[in-house]
């Protein structure tokens, strides 16, 4: 069991003692538990055991598709209808989706009830879960809708994880592989050398890039500056995940952040802060991980249009966090055009 200290509350991996005493220490009017038909089948029966209080379930469907204000407007309807007052509490229990909309109506209702983040999947629990960040998607575009807000608590349990097909554990890998890109060159050297989450300590790693992402969160809590380094692999990842969204064949979040990653390292070299070595060791680590995927890098037209949309842009320029090394980011880069189409003919080639 480990806890981390944050400046306005805590985070637990594995305790669900401390748990439930968060709670009873919170004494709301009452408990709603926010859900997706996954964690309602695999992870209520837990919350069922461990917790003392009283609840009542929300459940939404799972997938991004579901995070719009449509979905918002549904829960915080179920809060009226069962009485929830700005003494209730709501608990998330889900991945990424589930904390990110469930935080945002928790925040919004009554102008703000207290909610606790449980996060159910590794990127929610390396990612989602820590800064405070809130919001839904609108007209297609990635978390475009929302604010930044505190949790009164995170609980980590990685038994949940037991639970996750192996697409949503590697999608989680995502967020570890750049934290480690952009924060620990140690953490980078052993992930990219294991390739795989198996044979890991998995609540060492989980700790580990939690203590990155609050180191830096803590500096910049509204990301004005420093904390806008955890967009590496972003820009062009977002773009690409907002574009295949609503088609056949959409990507998970650490999906298309493993071809943004690849798209912003080259960014990194063609700027002069990465040598070719560690662009194609960064490149080859990813497509070890995630395989080759050159169609969802088309139409370079329509994703650089989408690109336009990021919050980190500045009078029509597209900004980027990229590597200043492998270990070591900068933020707020601008580069050109014709230069963002190149990394994503990088991306297609075949090597």
């Amino acid at each position: 069991m480990k806890n981390i200290l944050c400046k306005n509350y805590q985070i637990h991996i594995n305790n669900w003692s401390a748990f439930n005493k968060a709670i009873v220490k919170l004494k709301p009017s009452s408990v709603f538990v926010l859900a997706d038909e996954n964690t309602e089948k695999y992870c209520l029966s837990n919350l069922f055991e461990h917790l003392e209080s009283r609840f009542n379930v929300i459940s939404i469907p799972s997938g991004e598709n579901h995070k719009t204000i449509n979905t918002c407007q549904f829960v915080w309807s179920e809060l009226v209808k069962n009485g929830a007052d700005r003494q209730s509490l709501m608990i998330n229990l889900g991945g990424g989706v589930v904390g990110d909309l469930g935080g945002f109506c928790a925040a919004t209702y009554m102008r703000g009830i207290r909610f606790v983040q449980v996060p159910t999947t590794l990127l929610s629990q390396v990612d989602a879960s820590v800064g405070g960040k809130l919001g839904v998607d609108f007209m297609g575009y990635k978390n475009m809708v929302g604010l930044i807000r505190d949790p009164s608590g995170v609980f980590i349990f990685t038994d949940f994880l037991k639970t996750l097909p192996q697409d949503q554990m590697r999608s989680g890998y995502a967020e570890l592989l750049k934290h480690g890109l952009i924060a620990d060159r140690e953490t980078w050297d052993e992930l990219s050398r294991n390739k795989t989450i198996q044979g890991l300590d998995i609540e060492d790693m989980v700790y580990q890039s939690l203590m990155i992402k609050k180191t830096v969160t803590e500096r910049d809590p509204n990301e004005k500056g420093l904390r806008k380094i955890l967009n590496f692999g972003h820009t062009i990842g977002h773009a690409v995940e907002s574009y295949w969204m609503d088609s056949r064949t959409p990507l998970l979040h650490g999906e298309a952040v493993a071809i943004g990653i690849v798209g912003e390292a080259y960014l990194s070299y063609r700027v002069g802060n990465i040598s070719e070595n560690e662009l194609f060791d960064i490149r080859n680590t990813i497509l070890d991980v995630y395989g080759h995927h050159p169609k969802y890098v088309k139409p370079t037209g329509e994703l650089i249009e989408i690109m336009k949309t990021d919050k980190k842009n500045s009078q029509g320029h597209i900004r980027f966090a990229l590597l200043e090394a492998v270990g070591q980011a900068c933020y707020d880069v601008e580069v050109r055009q014709d230069t963002i189409e190149e990394s994503f003919l990088f991306y297609q080639q075949k090597m």
